[in-house]
């Protein structure tokens, strides 16, 4: 039963960061019109970074497999932020500058697209695995 197990262990570690992915971007879009008064304060995108897992020991005890995947960490975007003078903004800074955020929506949207799409390969993974433990399953009643 190892290899049915390392299956649902490496769907499991990638469905886990396809969320993560998942929420990244909601972040991102509901920072995406934010301001603020100075650059350093500008809200920033966030960038899950994955990392393979290739041995058992970098894997959850509970669930180990024989590869998979994990977020590292979450990284800030490198776009630059942009400004924007609007002298009458409450956010403005004492030049009237507020400095947006460095969420491009259209980026976000696929980004989005990408991780549900790879979310639902790994449901199937998980419902293909399901479905041949049951067939072997019917194969020894016979």
């Amino acid at each position: 039963m190892r290899t049915i197990d390392s299956v649902f262990g490496i769907a499991g570690t990638a469905l886990n960061s396809q969320l993560v992915r998942l929420n990244t971007t909601a972040s991102n879009l509901a920072n995406a019109t934010t301001v603020a008064a100075s650059e350093k304060d500008a809200f920033r995108a966030k960038r899950p970074v994955f990392k393979a897992l290739m041995q058992d020991e970098m894997t959850n005890a509970a669930f180990p497999t024989l590869g998979g995947v994990k977020v590292d960490h979450i990284a800030d975007d490198p776009t630059p932020i942009r400004s924007l003078y609007e002298p009458n903004n409450p956010a403005a800074d004492k030049d009237g500058m507020v400095y947006l955020s460095n969420v491009n929506e259209m980026q976000e949207m696929v980004e989005m697209m990408a991780a549900s799409r790879s979310y639902q390969n790994n449901v199937e993974v998980v419902n293909t695995a399901k479905q041949l433990m049951s067939r072997t399953l019917d194969l020894t009643k016979s």
